[in-house]
């Protein structure tokens, strides 16, 4: 049974009152500026000494004395809190004593939510005012802020600033390394002696597959940059006999892929691809294929998420991938996406929804 948001009303009628209607509009309409007050609650501590006070709360001036902010800055930025409902007054105390709200707790305490506030913060928030001139040149306009040099951020990875990596690959892996528990059992129910990894980024998938089957030989595709890392890190695991690396640009017309494997993995992979560009890529997996070869796609399809919070933040990478990532993908729903691998002559065979907390999809394609 499908059980997606998608097979719901949610984006088919337009119930919300009009005075509800209007709030969320203000929401957006100031939304860059909350988010920052958030970030400063965050970093100079205050959301969290909060939190820490438990039921009974503080007041400004006693927040004030324990961050040397001054009360001024402690109201600028509780007042709008309380207006987010991140914060709240204590209701039993006869003076006014701020305690954290449920989306407080969210904000601090959440994997999802810390990834996400992160990853925005850090990769996407300056380069975000690009976003329109995105649109219309179709080239991550807002990449431009990290440096000139770059046509797409994956260029750019290995030589980002610490903080703004750290950001970013933990964005990544806590999308799909939720899936792997998940996804291991049904990939070695074939029992594949080799696995193409492509895109394989650090290894983290490579690594689970050789924690996983202890015969297992894997192949990594990527950019030189990420070849490098991924080498690195098998080598901490004791897996540089089991995982090999094949640096390349899989769009270039002179790359050809390891052949005659018996899987082909891509996690979260093919969304940092137009949908002409996906069909290019399978084409040139088809190529190294043999009929026995199953190729693996994971993804979070937008369409095919449980909650509406997670379809949000799905639909939010769009835009990521938009003004930063390489102006020319996004995420996809699930029939375009099939569509597009099967136009490179794959046939769908078996599709796994709801893996992991994120609600990943597990695609079977085999040669047509």
């Amino acid at each position: 049974m499908d059980k997606s948001l998608f097979t719901t009303d949610k984006y088919k009628k337009d119930n919300i009152r009009a005075i509800d209607a209007r709030f969320e509009a203000q929401k957006i309409a100031f939304s860059p500026m909350t988010f920052q007050a958030i970030r400063a609650l965050l970093e100079l501590g205050i959301m969290k000494l909060i939190e820490d006070s438990g039921e009974e709360g503080l007041t400004t001036s006693e927040i004030s004395e324990k961050t040397g902010i001054s009360e001024y800055g402690v109201k600028v930025l509780t007042e709008m809190a309380l207006g987010m409902n991140v914060l709240k007054f204590n209701a039993e105390s006869e003076v006014e004593k701020l305690v954290l709200g449920k989306i407080g707790w969210f904000l601090l305490n959440d994997d999802l939510t810390v990834a996400n506030f992160n990853f925005t913060n850090d990769i996407c928030y300056e380069g975000a005012f690009k976003l329109k001139d995105s649109i219309v040149s179709g080239k991550p306009e807002g990449l431009k802020v990290f440096g000139d040099q770059w046509t797409t951020v994956y260029e750019a990875l290995s030589t980002l600033p610490e903080r703004e990596k750290k950001s970013w690959f933990s964005f990544d892996h806590f999308y799909s390394d939720v899936a792997f528990p998940e996804a291991l059992p049904i990939v070695f129910g074939k029992k594949p002696a080799t696995i193409v990894d492509i895109g394989g980024n650090t290894a983290k998938w490579s690594i689970a597959c050789c924690k996983y089957n202890p015969d297992v030989h894997m192949t990594i595709v990527d950019l030189p940059g990420q070849t490098a890392v991924a080498e690195e890190n098998a080598k901490k695991e004791g897996f540089e006999n089991r995982i090999s690396t094949y640096a390349t640009n899989v769009l270039s017309e002179s790359t050809v892929l390891p052949e005659n494997p018996d899987a082909v993995w891509m996690s979260q992979f093919l969304d940092c691809f137009s949908l002409h560009q996906v069909t290019k890529i399978l084409k040139k997996v088809r190529k190294a294929s043999t009929e026995k070869t199953t190729v693996y796609v994971l993804e979070p399809l937008w369409d095919h998420q449980r909650f509406e919070g997670n379809a949000y933040s799905v639909m939010a990478t769009s835009l990521y991938f938009t003004c930063i990532a390489n102006g020319n993908s996004k995420m996809y729903r699930y029939q375009e996406l099939v569509d597009a691998i099967e136009e490179a002559g794959f046939e769908l065979k078996t599709a796994h929804h709801n893996l992991g907390t994120q609600a990943y999809s597990l695609l079977e394609f085999k040669i047509k």
